[in-house]
């Protein structure tokens, strides 16, 4: 059974949350304005997914500091998350936001079930291997590390996904539609220039004169070098 920490400050609209998901065959826990996330998840080791209400916490104190806590864990646990947004923060939404999925909370309960379920086997099939390695180049998913000839290079959330993914299918061309549906999501509003920004800034990152891992082809997309 997938377990779903539910994150919201409104208790009483995360309780028919997950009597809700309860019945569609998931177990749901709840973690309020008063807790910590690192300890929710400490005695919830075996979480599938977060689902965050995000109405009325962007600008809030809880609700920055809640975000930041929620980006590091993803980023450490490859904790899939799913935002829930209403009508009106939905027109304010960042796409700049690191998140798998969303749905805006006037949806049924079946359509949020299907884009948990959607959300978490996504994750599952992108994970592969604990460690990847490509010639100088190590990624460690057990610690969301990357490092080259080994030093470890910083990547921001994205960059470590689309690195990750690309690395997994070495030899294999992408187009930028494609990996903005497996890296960022297939309902993703932002433009397809997003992956050259990205791929721009990966390059500069685990890249130099001695090390060239990721090509591009011309009019279609890019690659991760087959042969190291």
């Amino acid at each position: 059974m997938d377990r779903v920490l539910i994150i919201s400050k409104e208790t009483s609209k995360a309780a028919e949350m997950v009597s809700g998901l309860a019945q569609m065959g998931f177990d749901c826990s709840i973690i309020g304005s008063n807790e910590k996330l690192d300890e929710a998840l400490a005695g919830l080791p075996d979480v599938n997914l977060a689902l965050v209400d995000m109405n009325g916490t962007a600008t809030s104190a809880w609700g920055m500091h809640m975000w930041e806590q929620i980006q590091d864990v993803k980023l450490r646990k490859q904790l899939p998350i799913l935002a829930i947004l209403s009508k009106e923060t939905l027109s304010k939404f960042s796409s700049s936001l690191s998140i798998d999925d969303f749905v805006v909370e006037s949806c049924d309960l079946s359509e949020l079930a299907a884009r948990v379920r959607r959300a978490i086997s996504k994750t599952e099939v992108i994970s592969g291997e604990d460690l990847i390695q490509c010639g100088d180049l190590a990624i460690d998913q057990t610690k969301c590390e990357v490092s080259v000839s080994g030093k470890l290079v910083p990547l921001a959330f994205r960059e470590y996904e689309l690195l990750k993914f690309l690395a997994s299918n070495r030899g294999r061309v992408f187009t930028r539609e494609a990996l903005l549906n497996q890296v960022w999501g297939y309902d993703y509003y932002g433009g397809d220039r997003t992956v050259d920004v990205h791929i721009r800034r990966l390059r500069g990152k685990i890249e130099d004169l001695s090390h060239t891992f990721i090509e591009t082809v011309r009019n279609i997309g890019y690659k991760f070098k087959e042969n190291m």
